[in-house]
């Protein structure tokens, strides 16, 4: 099964340009290597090295499985690339060289971090502390998966929402494990920057989506396109007025990887597209757009197994990602879903 889109991959290449070939030659480690972005990133990966680099890059991933599921299970073998089972909340030996560490473990998926909360915090907490202490011991650049849920249910003043922003969580609240254990990450990388000269970034996502997301995965999209695929109603949790903005899986590598390259050690960055912002709602016309045709849909009480206290609104803003990285998303929204839409329909079977 084909977990992405050849031309999404060659978009985000094109998209770096000259700047691909830092990677050359180098050593990669990846945690996480099994999860939708990790899948991603070892695609583009296998792109540079084939189509790009004089000299190929080393990339080894890691990951436990405890949610790989289907699409994560079986390993494609490619030269210059291996995997290694390992739950990084144990100590990693690693001898050979290491020029970048991209810490990308973690259970992002709110179905999944309510199923597996220490889990979530170990892997953000112990799990990060560990790669820390790799990086460092080989003085390697480090990049902290951070998450866009550290801010919290923002004020309006705070939306769109700059790096600034210090955050409305609560630590004792359903998504608690999830969000807080990211702060801790970001502290981790914070401290080891100061401390050990560690060349840390980190990276807030803002609703990443595109090809390669798991039909189990249990966040929107994914259960939209389940439900368009087995003709059933979409169910909107609450009362749909959320707003979120969604950015399309080529744009978000490009910028996880800009800041992998050049991001300014110590520091973090929102990766998103800021615009537009919709709501649950609108976001539903507009599928009904992309596909063609109406669909059935109703409002629900947030189920147990998805924690409720979701924020309201969720917009980044970018300008630090646009002037020190030279970021710019290029694909909007119904485009995205175009694409997401018509790869699900491939693969996905309907039958959550």
């Amino acid at each position: 099964m084909m977990h992405f889109i050849d031309s999404d991959i060659a978009e985000v290449v094109a998209n770096l340009g000259e700047r691909a070939h830092a990677f050359a030659g180098k050593t990669i480690l990846m945690t996480g290597a099994r999860g939708f972005l990790g899948r991603n990133f070892t695609e583009v990966f296998a792109y540079l090295n084939e189509h790009v680099l004089e000299k190929p890059c080393t990339v080894v991933g890691f990951d436990n499985l405890i949610t790989a599921g289907a699409f994560g299970e079986k390993d494609v073998e490619r030269p210059n690339m291996r995997f290694v089972q390992h739950d990084v909340i144990k100590p990693l030996e690693w001898d050979g060289p290491l020029d970048y560490l991209i810490h990308a473990a973690g259970i992002a998926s709110p179905y999944y971090y309510r199923a597996f909360p220490l889990e979530t915090l170990d892997v953000a907490i112990t799990g990060t502390r560990n790669m820390l202490e790799l990086a460092t011991k080989h003085r390697a650049r480090f990049t902290f998966f951070s998450s866009s849920e550290i801010y919290g249910d923002p004020d309006a003043q705070h939306v769109p929402t700059p790096e600034s922003y210090r955050g409305n969580v609560a630590c004792r609240g359903p998504r608690a494990c999830y969000d807080e254990s990211k702060r801790v990450g970001e502290t981790l990388c914070h401290v080891f920057h100061e401390k050990h000269g560690t060349a840390t970034t980190a990276i807030r996502p803002f609703n990443v989506f595109g090809p390669g997301m798991q039909e189990a995965d249990y966040r929107v999209l994914p259960n939209f396109a389940s439900s368009i695929k087995a003709d059933r109603e979409l169910t909107v949790y609450g009362a749909g007025t959320q707003t979120r903005t969604f950015c399309y899986i080529s744009d978000a590598l490009t910028g996880f990887l800009l800041t992998v390259l050049f991001g300014v050690e110590g520091e973090v960055y929102n990766i998103g597209n800021p615009t537009p912002e919709v709501s649950i709602k609108d976001l539903i016309r507009r599928i009904e757009g992309v596909i063609g045709r109406p669909v059935k849909q109703k409002l629900i009480e947030y189920p147990d197994s998805y924690p409720a206290d979701e924020p309201l609104r969720r917009c980044p803003d970018i300008r630090k990602a646009r002037l020190q990285l030279k970021y710019e998303p290029k694909v909007d929204l119904d485009e995205g879903l175009r694409r997401f839409f018509q790869w699900t329909d491939r693969h996905y079977t309907g039958a959550l």
